[in-house]
């Protein structure tokens, strides 16, 4: 992951919609549940594969979650 003090995302949005907890999410994209909470808090900005892993995971589009500004 690369720290990036400038990433936006609706991570937290999207997955509360779910009704899906961090460590749910942290458990079925296998990261731990800091990394989700940083990347929420906008942190850290999640590898590529992360990225795809999250949406997959979530049914959406990566650009959906996460956007650069």
């Amino acid at each position: 992951m690369r720290k990036n003090s400038k990433n936006l995302n609706k991570l937290q949005e999207i997955r509360s919609a779910y009704d899906i907890t961090q460590e749910e999410l942290a458990d079925k994209v296998n990261v731990s549940i800091q990394t989700i909470q940083s990347i929420e808090k906008g942190r850290y900005k999640p590898s590529d594969s992360l990225a795809f892993s999250i949406a997959s995971f979530l049914n959406r589009e990566v650009s959906e979650i996460f956007t650069q500004s």
